[in-house]
């Protein structure tokens, strides 16, 4: 049986039981190739070719170091991986047309990089409720398989929108009643609030900055509000991906219906 390539990039591949036959089953249409491992048994080999089949995916079964392969070394990929196309993006004046009034919660990063923070930060997005996540389109991870993986397939579910600049962006959700709220690492700028001293409203676009230099500093002036989460201890601050999820759950708290 002829081996799988091993030039292959991991951007675009998925791996691990779970995200895999999730992928098969609610989005076939991403799937380019699935390959499974000749040493993946029943139930769950059933499973996944019965999805494979029913959502016309093709897939191959492989020596299990065509997936190690595939993956790349170190990878825990359980047996089965996948091929994937990356995630349609949409374009943000079409999505806000379709958007209805009331509360919404969008998350707008600038240039988050890591497609395992970006992965980590959709999955949550989707947990909170949020009516999509806003990437630019230069520098920021690609939303391909590891996104996918990490997301554990909400990047498959929620709305992606990409966009050429951030800062004109934000300035269009202004304009469609949105209260941008940029997250800063601590209370160093004298502009940043306490997140939990004044609630978030119930249209807010939640500013998440990249992973090393946080906000930029003209997307940081053009929000109408900045705010940090008070840390205890020697830390100093989280990562993009914990800060996000804190600030999407506080707005879930203040504006979910009880």
């Amino acid at each position: 049986m002829r081996a799988l390539s091993e030039d292959s990039s991991q951007s675009d591949v998925c791996w691990g039981r779970g995200p895999v036959l999730d992928l098969v089953r609610h989005t076939p249409a991403r799937c380019v190739k699935l390959v499974i491992a000749n040493n993946v048994r029943p139930p769950f080999l059933d499973e996944l070719v019965a999805a494979a089949r029913a959502g016309k995916v093709v897939y191959q079964i492989v020596a299990p170091e065509a997936v190690d392969s595939l993956c790349g070394r170190g990878v825990r990929h359980q047996g089965v991986a996948c091929r994937v196309t990356e995630a349609p993006l949409l374009e943000l004046e079409p999505f806000l047309n379709t958007l209805p009034e009331g509360a919404a919660l969008l998350v707008v990063l600038d240039h988050v990089e890591d497609p395992q923070n970006l992965g980590a930060i959709i999955r949550s997005a989707e947990a909170a409720g949020a009516a999509a996540v806003v990437i630019p389109k230069r520098r920021s991870a690609p939303p391909g398989g590891v996104v996918m993986k990490v997301s554990a397939g909400a990047a498959a579910r929620l709305p992606l929108v990409s966009v050429p600049n951030i800062t004109a962006s934000m300035e269009r959700l202004n304009k469609a009643g949105f209260w941008t709220v940029g997250m800063t690492p601590g209370a160093g700028d004298s502009r940043a609030e306490s997140i939990w001293d004044s609630p978030l409203p119930p249209r807010t676009a939640l500013v998440i900055g990249s992973e090393g230099d946080g906000l930029s500093r003209l997307v940081s002036e053009t929000c109408d509000q900045l705010v940090h989460i008070p840390i205890s201890g020697a830390v100093g601050s989280l990562n993009a991906a914990s800060a996000a999820a804190v600030g999407m759950f506080e707005w879930r708290r203040v504006n979910s219906p009880r």
